[in-house]
């Protein structure tokens, strides 16, 4: 982690596209600006974790409750039942 100090008004920039202001500081409190192309995911780090806790929690249950088969994999398996059958009768 690189861990810099800045003073109000200062700048850091982070690539070719990323600015990173400090507006103002007021006691234990920093307000910061932040310029970035709108693709750029810009989320306080509290909301990040509550977001992950979520998708995890989101694909438990996907996974506790998987989606319906598609057509086709439906007949796949009807078909290999029916060879199953066919191959028992056989011998």
């Amino acid at each position: 982690m690189l861990v810099l100090s800045r003073k109000e008004g200062e700048r850091l920039v982070i690539g070719d596209n990323v600015t990173i202001t400090v507006n103002r500081i007021n006691g234990n409190r920093v307000t910061l600006g932040i310029e970035a192309p709108r693709e750029v995911r810009i989320v306080r780090g509290e909301l990040d974790k509550r977001e992950s806790a979520s998708e995890t929690q989101n694909a438990a249950a996907s996974k506790q409750n998987p989606a319906e088969p598609t057509r086709e994999e439906a007949q796949m398996t009807f078909l290999e039942l029916e060879i199953g059958q066919l191959e028992s009768l056989v011998g």
